[in-house]
């Protein structure tokens, strides 16, 4: 069963505050993009790597590969108007049955066992998205005001979120609507529910300033 990885990074970082878009700034002297698909590459060499960039952007990548003797071997996608769109147009270079896990081109830190935790489950329950537990205090706003709420009852989702490939394929084939915030809310439309295992901390997504502090902390943490 071929293992595809559809890597998503269309981010423009405007909540970075940063001139580069978020995916290309530099986290230890590499851009977390590259970051990110080493972690797929060192859980699976055979991996199928499929990178879903900005069309204008993907010069600037490729300039990026060759200053930094970046030779991981990928396919590059057009991204779209929307996640969703960029995940479609991902979608077209899987062309054999298997799995296909999406993941965010900013969270660098996936660990390799959560890769694999996910795509094994995902060839048992054909939808699988890693999750960590809510540990801080929650209130739900409400027309009255807020209240607290059990927090027991909620997780936070983390990616790659796992599927089989015709099943994902037939989800996107949906009309587009806002409520779709990820891949798990695409699949459940179809019909399909997703199963749930246990991500890792560490697996943070990089979108502020803030966050690329921690990324350098972990990353430091690691060497």
């Amino acid at each position: 069963m071929v293992h595809y990885a559809l890597i998503v990074a269309g981010g423009k970082g405007l909540r970075m505050g940063a001139d580069l878009p978020k995916q290309f700034l530099p986290i230890g002297g590499k851009p977390v993009l590259m970051r990110t698909l080493e972690a797929f590459r060192a859980y699976d060499s055979s991996l199928k790597l499929i990178l879903v960039l900005p069309s204008e952007q993907q010069g600037f990548w490729t300039q990026l590969c060759e200053e930094h003797h970046f030779h991981i071997e990928h396919e590059l996608a057009d991204g779209g108007d929307t996640r969703f769109h960029s995940v479609q147009n991902g979608l077209a270079l899987v062309t054999t049955p298997g799995l296909v896990g999406v993941h965010d081109g900013v969270r660098p830190f996936v660990s390799s066992s959560v890769i694999r935790r996910c795509y094994e489950l995902a060839a048992i329950h054909h939808a699988v998205i890693p999750v960590v537990d809510v540990v801080e205090t929650v209130r739900e706003v409400t027309t009255a005001g807020s209240r607290t709420v059990d927090r027991n009852a909620y997780k936070l989702v983390q990616t790659p979120q796992v599927f089989d490939a015709e099943l994902l394929k037939q989800a996107y084939s949906q009309p587009y609507t806002s409520l779709f915030t990820d891949d798990a809310s695409v699949v459940e439309a179809w019909g399909t529910s997703v199963y749930l295992t246990e991500g890792n901390r560490e697996n943070i997504k990089i979108t502020t300033p803030f966050d690329l502090k921690i990324g350098e902390a972990l990353l430091e943490c690691s060497i």
